[in-house]
C-alpha cells in the first residue's frame, strides 16, 4: 500500500469487513454500538440514507436503508456473523463477508488488540445464535 508510511500487510493478516444494511441509523447504531461493547468488533462504520432497490416476495420494492461495515478478525467471523443473525431487524438479513487483500499494519495492530478478549473463547462461551458473553 503506497503511501502508508509503514508497511502493509497481506492477505493473511487475518482482518474481515462484514457488509450488512438496517430499515434505520437507529437499528444500525444499536446493534454496532453491541458488537464493538461485545468486542466482536473493533469499530463499525454506519452509512445511512442509501437507497435500495430489490425484489423481496415477487414484487420490486424501493426503499430507504442504513448500511453497515463491521471491522473484525477473521477468527471471530462465525461469532459476529452469529450475533448479526440473532439481533438483526431483517427476516433474510444481509451479511457479508469481504477479506481485504491488504491492511496497514498499524490498522490491524490496533483492530486486533480491540477484539483481543473474543480471540480466546470457544464456541461454547458465546452460544451460537446469541450475544451474551
Amino acid at each position: 500500500m503506497q503511501g502508508t508510511g509503514e508497511e502493509a500487510m497481506d492477505e493473511a493478516a487475518g482482518m474481515i469487513v462484514i457488509y450488512t444494511t438496517f430499515p434505520d441509523e437507529s437499528d444500525a447504531r444499536r446493534i454496532g454500538t453491541e458488537l464493538v461493547g461485545k468486542q466482536l468488533a473493533a469499530c463499525v462504520n454506519i452509512f445511512p440514507g442509501m437507497l435500495s432497490v430489490y425484489r423481496w416476495q415477487g414484487a420490486i420494492e424501493t426503499g430507504n436503508e442504513t448500511a453497515m461495515l463491521v471491522k473484525t478478525r477473521k477468527s471471530l467471523a462465525r461469532q459476529a456473523l452469529d450475533a448479526l443473525a440473532a439481533i438483526h431487524p431483517y427476516t433474510v438479513p444481509a451479511l457479508i463477508v469481504f477479506e481485504p487483500s491488504q491492511v496497514s499494519g498499524s490498522y490491524l495492530e490496533w483492530l486486533l488488540s480491540e477484539t483481543a478478549a473474543q480471540q480466546g473463547l470457544v464456541s461454547g462461551q458465546i452460544k451460537a445464535g446469541t450475544t451474551e458473553t
